[in-house]
């Protein structure tokens, strides 16, 4: 039975721009965007315009796990007054890699609205898949900026699945460790974090170890995957297939957000593994036949050409529609010199550094983990709160909407709020 695909996109999403030189560009939802179009994908998912501007995130619906301080800096915060906001520039971690730019809380707005309106179709069974490419921003944590991400779209997305759903699984396969996310429902077993990245030599954030378990009640629901330079499509899908399938098992999780950060390809800009389009892709198809609810998001990704191969090309494993390998012409075919693929050769022959059995070490210490968790967690259900959002688009003010009730519906230990006075590394950051 074809699963019932939404799919987000604000227009306006992708002309935002951090700065000259600066290797996060908006532009890729843009062109991304294009590719689905052209590809005529649109016509897979459901409804007759599946497309329309998605909800816009208020300040409100962020100081749900953002500080009223920093969502307030970032709402007032531009280029022109930057001199006047100088002493909150370190409190904030705002600076050169997470810069001031035109929009800055519009751009936030966009992403985490879409996101938060894909967690309400979820919930309210419209759809099996949500998709949000420009989502996916994994990094920023609830008293600052962080990886070139302000505003945390996947922490209060799933705290909105969190009011239906007894357990949410959370998976990053971004090159970068999901840190954020992990930091925030550190104390809980609600949610389960799964991240596959490079860890080591100083990469950022520094985190992820694969002793990093969690705390307190979400002991043993934070799973690291610490990963070397030069990780293929073979030894990535046959080492995610076998621990997911693991999660899976052991969670049983009623609903999943898989973050795909694309800088986890060959060739990109900030990223050192090799995996192919179709090798990242691979791993969306197995999420997606898991026949789980699923929230499907974007994140890292620095060559631009590339993010938007493989997001498209997952926008057609997600709708089961296979899409030839020649692009078709499109606005931005010219980005996509010299072969006009969507699977080009993006292997950079770098040596793969992860042996099998350091991999089998990994596997087997996670396996022991989960092994701890004697039974799926369950969850005393109360009376539901209204939804965060309403699909009802006429109404003005969403705030409008919100009771007491629904201010403050978490657990007092549902997310970390974590420390103001973290430590920062110097390395590249990356979403």
């Amino acid at each position: 039975m074809a699963k019932r695909v939404a799919y987000f996109y604000d227009p306006d999403v992708g002309n935002f721009h951090y700065g000259p030189g600066h290797p996060m560009k908006p532009q890729r939802m843009a062109v991304t965007h294009n590719l689905v179009l052209n590809y005529g994908l649109q016509k897979k998912m459901q409804a007759s315009d599946p497309m329309y501007r998605p909800y816009r995130a208020s300040a409100h619906d962020m100081c749900r796990f953002h500080s009223d301080e920093y969502i307030d800096f970032l709402q007032r915060v531009t280029p022109q007054n930057l001199q006047s906001f100088t002493k909150y520039l370190s409190m904030f971690n705002v600076g050169d890699d997470c810069p001031v730019f035109d929009g800055i809380f519009d751009f936030c707005s966009m992403y985490t609205g879409a996101s938060l309106e894909s967690a309400t179709k979820l919930n309210n069974d419209q759809c099996d898949i949500a998709i949000n490419w420009s989502g996916g921003l994994h990094h920023a944590k609830k008293f600052e900026a962080s990886g070139f991400c302000y505003v945390n779209d996947i922490v209060i997305a799933i705290l909105e699945l969190l009011k239906y759903h007894p357990r949410v699984l959370y998976i990053d396969i971004d090159i970068h460790h999901g840190d954020g996310v992990q930091e925030a429902f550190y104390l809980t077993d609600r949610v389960m974090t799964v991240s596959f990245h490079k860890y080591g030599n100083y990469f950022f954030p520094g985190t992820g170890d694969m002793f990093e378990l969690g705390s307190e009640s979400g002991k043993h629901y934070s799973v690291n995957v610490p990963l070397k330079e030069g990780m293929d499509d073979a030894m990535y899908a046959s080492l995610f297939k076998s621990i997911i399938r693991s999660v899976i098992d052991f969670y049983q999780p009623s609903c999943i957000v898989l973050q795909c950060g694309a800088d986890s390809l060959g060739s990109d800009r900030l990223g050192c593994f090799n995996l192919s389009v179709k090798g990242h892709g691979e791993c969306v198809k197995f999420i997606k036949d898991l026949n789980i609810p699923l929230m499907v998001l974007g994140g890292g990704g620095y060559t631009l050409k590339n993010v938007a191969r493989c997001w498209c090309y997952e926008t057609s494993v997600l709708v089961d529609e296979e899409i030839s390998a020649d692009l078709p012409f499109n606005e931005y075919f010219e980005f996509f010199r010299p072969d006009f693929s969507l699977h080009p050769d993006i292997n950079t022959k770098q040596e793969n550094l992860n042996t099998r059995p350091y991999l089998e070490s990994i596997k087997q210490y996670v396996m022991e983990n989960l092994r701890h968790i004697a039974h799926a967690p369950s969850v005393q259900m109360h009376d539901v709160p209204p939804d965060l959002i309403s699909i009802d688009y006429d109404e003005p003010d969403p705030d409008s909407r919100l009771d007491d009730e629904d201010r403050r519906v978490e657990a007092a230990n549902e997310y970390y709020d974590g420390e103001r006075d973290n430590d920062k590394d110097d390395a590249f950051l990356d979403v």
